[in-house]
């Protein structure tokens, strides 16, 4: 279960990602699309943090570091918050290419965090 969900939420800051990259070097300005989709990957991390908190209870507590763990949770959480509030008050074809980075680095930081949660580290 959560592999599927950490794989929806991945596939879908790629592709938000790779959104905002192409409009923005296409030079357009962030639209309410490109920040509609950063919200949906915040949404999405919110359910992450739902389940961060849940499985452990369900009995399926992560295998590898906690600590880091969290510590790209809360980045991927404040990440996507932090370039959405940019891009709004910027409002040029930079901060869609922002958009697009912020995106494409939250999906190494969930694929990260599914690797710590059910993969034994060394």
């Amino acid at each position: 279960m959560i592999l599927w969900f950490t794989i929806v939420q991945i596939a879908v800051a790629v592709a938000a990602g790779v959104f905002c990259l192409v409009a923005g070097l296409a030079g357009r300005r962030p639209s309410d699309f490109s920040v509609g989709a950063l919200a949906l990957v915040e949404l999405l991390l919110i359910g992450q943090v739902v389940v961060a908190i849940v499985a452990p209870l369900a009995g399926n507590p992560p295998t590898g570091d906690l600590l880091e763990y969290w510590v790209y949770l809360v980045s991927a959480v404040l990440l996507p918050i932090g370039a959405v509030l940019w891009a709004l008050m910027e409002r040029s074809r930079w901060s869609t290419v922002v958009l697009g980075v912020a995106a494409l680095a939250i999906a190494v930081m969930l694929w990260r965090m599914q690797a710590i949660w059910t993969v034994q580290l060394a």
